[in-house]
């Protein structure tokens, strides 16, 4: 059964049961009524159990998925942003400031897409300039200098390509961030939480574990773009999608990633609070055991764990 029929089959479940619950009267028990809900809900379950990976690129960019700001608001306290690269500008696609995570200071750093058309034209659809980078970098080194672990949201198509920011250094500026974060003396937990797109996503990923929502996507470039110069036809986007293996479990198995993170029933845009409950205790998790490293080790591992992506062995055919 391919997807498209699936989903219709759960559609017409759900109108069903909203038919009975108008309709209902004592000849139709509450019983029954419950066992087709769970019957719905088996379904949508099996459903989203089985996306393929277009299918979970058209989720991580689904326009409600929780964003930045709805992660601040749901996981941290004491919010304080802080604005500006001290070098050119302020760059509202970049996120940043300084919280309290279960009680202990932390720096938050992630990228804000916005919902609605003036969001998104405020926020630069989420795609940094160099001066979000810049302006990231500065936050993590005061993090760095104060001892503060931080923690790292990523949702963006990708860094900006407009000319203006290859003018003032883009390359550059995602490149210094791979750098710096490799040695900042503190623990840097990422967690992709929509679309982890390229260059411009890794230069606030280098950490020293890395989480994704389970309907997120992290690729070097974006399935049309690859169709567009792989097959120059940007129409193959979905079966660039499955070449590239951008999905969670796909990047767990290669070892790019360290876990993935259960949404909700439906997805993250479904339900904000609900997503936020299930990556609250995965934070906690990973930082109650990096908090305990000695910065020597807490760097050795880093470094390890970088080095060891992309290394594959073949093994001789047995005659």
């Amino acid at each position: 059964m391919d997807h498209k029929r699936r989903k219709r089959e759960i559609e017409q479940l759900e109108k069903k049961v909203e038919d009975l619950r108008r309709l209902a009267s004592p000849q139709i028990p509450e019983a029954e009524l419950e066992r087709v809900r769970a019957e719905i809900n088996f379904l949508k379950r099996d459903f989203h159990a089985h996306l393929d990976a277009w299918q979970r690129t058209q989720l991580a960019r689904h326009p409600q998925r929780p964003s930045t700001l709805d992660y601040i608001r749901l996981l941290f306290a004491d919010f304080t942003e802080i604005h500006g690269d001290r070098a050119f500008a302020d760059d509202p696609a970049m996120v940043t400031g300084m919280a309290r995570f279960h009680g202990r200071p932390v720096a938050v750093i992630g990228q804000q897409k916005g919902r609605d058309t003036k969001q998104k034209l405020a926020r630069n659809f989420g795609m940094s300039k160099p001066e979000g980078y810049r302006k990231a970098l500065r936050v993590m080194k005061i993090a760095g200098k104060f001892g503060r672990p931080i923690f790292t949201f990523v949702d963006t198509p990708g860094a900006y390509p407009g000319i203006d920011a290859e003018e003032r250094g883009q390359a550059e500026a995602i490149a210094r961030n791979l750098r710096e974060m490799a040695r900042l003396p503190v623990p840097i937990i990422v967690t992709i939480t929509g679309e982890g797109g390229s260059g411009g996503a890794l230069a606030i990923a280098v950490g020293d574990t890395v989480n994704m929502l389970e309907n997120s996507i992290y690729s070097v470039i974006s399935p049309e773009g690859c169709a567009s110069i792989i097959w120059r036809d940007a129409s193959k986007a979905e079966q660039a999608a499955a070449a590239l293996k951008i999905s969670a479990p796909d990047l767990l198995e290669l070892g790019l990633i360290d876990e993935i993170v259960p949404e909700p029933d439906g997805g993250a845009h479904l339900n904000h609070e609900a997503t936020a409950q299930l990556l609250d205790p995965v934070l906690e998790r990973w930082l109650k055991e990096l908090v305990r490293l000695p910065t020597p080790e807490l760097l050795d591992r880093r470094y390890e764990k970088y080095r060891r992506m992309g290394q594959f062995m073949e093994q001789a055919a047995i005659p």
